[in-house]
């Protein structure tokens, strides 16, 4: 939306959080706090200005990484004297005619709250207006203090308040837009005369008011939109209400969730209609699910592409892709920039990595498949392992179409087994092994008669 800044108040280090990590960093559904923030002002605002403080470099380095925008952008509060001082800190960026100020720690207002907001401060052409919600308990809080009119003449905050004033049952959330000039004009006659010695944005009102602008309040009735995470208590709970609104979408799209309590899944995966969910699954990243699969209980996937009809169950999957109808786990996992053809076959306690296995092949259990690149149809026994590493470098393995490779085999990289071969089990394979051969490479069966009846003769 044009004409309108979003500044956002992230410079505090969060106290009560009790930890080395700047607040609006610690994550609600694998996303932090700030990135809910960014999105939900992003479609109402024209620019968007984080105020940075605590863990500058943390919140600078996310935002890099994260968020490629050139209508993006951060100063840094030194000092965190209040709200006041940090929009002051901010002034040289509010370019636009109307600021919007967001908090970075309410990570579940929506754009849908802030457009409501954009618009009747528009409409009715205030010179700012107050996002509002009224509470059984007020305490911690500041009180919006109305006149006869209805106007905002002031807002209270808790500390300050007198016992009369403690009873208002309608408070801030914090999160407010005015006409740029006149806030930054307002500023300027800010004080830090109040209990904690700090300069705050709430001052503005009763500046503006007694100027005989106008102050408007536009309440909501969506209290836990406006929750402010202040430790981690609060955290969870934000994090269970996000959760079940997460699911929730989901569900109404076609997925069905049996437990989605306890489900888990990070905004922006990609879930399509008619997969099925099953308790303690977790969704993470650039995840992309397709139709018809069958996904849990206890599955772990993070950037991956899931094709349609595959079952993975009790098993994680990092960074990969499965074609249509593969079938995984349980206990097993599938390790970054692995590539798993149709109708593929990988069993219990199996690992992949950096591999790709061909259409129908299968590993059904206890197998390690490292740097591989497996054809179509080729079966590898229980216990087969890869060997990629000498310590020093990995190599690569190629196991052609049709091969089987017998249990308990060790192959020894970089090595070709090339198409319709066999590797009989428990060989340890160094060379190559040729079409349609059969390659041993075990130890020659010796039994030695009445062995265990001499020994224990000796022994005696």
């Amino acid at each position: 939306m044009s004409g309108i800044n979003a500044l956002i108040l992230a410079a505090g280090k969060g106290t009560r959080m009790i930890s080395n990590i700047p607040k609006v960093l610690h994550p609600i559904c694998f996303k932090p706090m700030l990135w809910y923030i960014i999105t939900a002002a992003q479609p109402v605002s024209e620019q968007q200005i984080l105020v940075v403080g605590y863990g500058k470099e943390q919140v600078e380095d996310y935002l890099n990484e994260k968020f490629k925008s050139d209508h993006l952008t951060t100063v840094f509060q030194k000092q965190q004297l209040g709200t006041g001082h940090a929009v002051k800190c901010a002034k040289e960026k509010l370019t636009r005619e109307h600021t919007l100020v967001l908090l970075g720690d309410t990570p579940l207002i929506t754009e849908e709250e802030l457009k409501d907001l954009v618009d009747s401060h528009i409409n009715k052409d205030a010179t700012g207006t107050i996002l509002t919600v009224v509470v059984d308990n007020p305490e911690r809080y500041g009180r919006i203090k109305r006149d006869s009119d209805g106007v905002v003449e002031e807002i209270i905050e808790e500390t300050d308040a007198s016992s009369e004033e403690k009873r208002i049952s309608e408070i801030n959330t914090g999160i407010m837009i005015f006409k740029t000039k006149a806030l930054l004009s307002a500023l300027e006659k800010l004080d830090a005369s109040n209990n904690q010695g700090e300069y705050y944005l709430t001052d503005v009102i009763n500046v503006l008011y007694n100027k005989g602008e106008s102050i408007l309040g536009r309440s909501t009735d969506k209290v836990y939109r406006l929750q402010g995470i202040n430790d981690r208590s609060e955290l969870a709970k934000a994090e269970k209400r996000m959760r079940l609104e997460i699911n929730h979408q989901y569900m109404q799209q076609g997925v069905t969730i049996q437990d989605p309590d306890n489900t888990y899944i990070e905004p922006g995966v990609s879930i399509e209609e008619d997969t099925t969910i099953y308790p303690n699954t977790v969704l993470k990243g650039d995840t992309r699910i397709e139709s018809f699969c069958r996904l849990g209980p206890d599955v772990e996937i993070k950037d991956s592409i899931i094709g349609e009809g595959t079952q993975v169950e009790k098993s994680k999957i990092d960074s990969s892709s499965l074609e249509k109808h593969v079938s995984i786990g349980p206990y097993s996992q599938i390790r970054p920039t692995s590539y798993i053809g149709q109708d593929v076959k990988i069993g219990n306690f199996v690992e992949v990595k950096n591999s790709t296995m061909g259409k129908g092949s299968k590993a059904n259990h206890l197998a390690y498949i490292g740097d591989a690149d497996i054809g179509s149809n080729v079966n590898l026994g229980a216990g087969t392992v890869i060997v990629n590493y000498d310590g020093v470098r990995k190599y690569r393995t190629v196991i052609e179409d049709n091969a089987f490779v017998g249990c308990n085999s060790n192959l020894i990289a970089p090595i070709r087994i090339k198409r319709k071969s066999f590797v009989a089990a428990g060989s340890t394979i160094t060379e190559e092994v040729p079409e349609n051969s059969l390659a041993i490479a075990r130890a020659k069966q010796v039994n030695k008669q009445d062995w265990v009846l001499k020994k224990k003769q000796t022994e005696t």
